[in-house]
């Protein structure tokens, strides 16, 4: 990932190129942006309709528009993604409703990992100058959160943040740096509180 710290004119490169690759790029400007955003938030509400009358449709609507989805995959609408290709979910985890996955960076959650309603993950970060801001120059960084997390409701995880496998975030929690494996994890912004021992997994 380019560490750039400041956007450059790059017209050899679509704006999803560079989106992809981390680079900074004009959300505004690419017309395949604007298609992917709008054919996928057209998707997510196809499955909030869909969702009472026809659940398995709208379960194959669902992990069809993803990147990649494990076995058992459970969710409850609605949901707001902007690109369903950035997102990868593994096999039984649970997303609860309101959910949303915002930018164009590739997040990825793993497996058996229970995500509370309303959480919220960040991956766009807007450059600090006003006239680059104003250009519509933003870049996007990686989301992670590993197998066996829950994140309580109202959660909101910004760019490139990684969470350990088996960590617990309190409710309305805001996680701007990374959280180890293992703990609970609580507050804005979240800290730790706890380390969680192999007695709490027994069950």
């Amino acid at each position: 990932m380019s560490q750039t710290t400041r956007p450059t004119p790059d017209p050899g490169r679509s704006e999803f190129d560079k989106m992809v690759a981390g680079d900074w790029y004009r959300y505004r400007s690419g017309p395949e942006l604007a298609e992917l955003t709008i054919g996928t938030q057209r998707t997510c509400r196809q499955i909030t309709a869909l969702f009472d009358e026809d659940r398995d449709a709208a379960q194959k609507l669902f992990t069809g528009m993803l990147g990649t989805a494990g076995e058992g995959v459970d969710f409850r609408p609605p949901l707001y993604l902007d690109y369903g290709s950035r997102l990868h979910v593994g096999s039984g985890t649970f997303i609860n409703a309101d959910f949303l996955a915002l930018g164009g960076g590739e997040i990825t959650i793993g497996k058996n990992v229970l995500v509370g309603p309303s959480a919220r993950l960040y991956t766009p970060i807007h450059a600090l100058d006003v006239g680059e801001r104003r250009a519509g120059y933003e870049r996007v960084l990686p989301i992670r959160i590993g197998d066996d997390v829950w994140l309580g409701g109202n959660v909101v995880v910004c760019p490139g943040v990684t969470i350990g496998a088996g960590s617990v975030i309190g409710a309305g929690s805001v996680v701007t740096r990374d959280v180890p494996p293992g703990v609970i994890a609580v507050g804005n912004p979240a800290r730790v509180i706890r380390t969680l021992v192999e007695v709490d997994h027994a069950d």
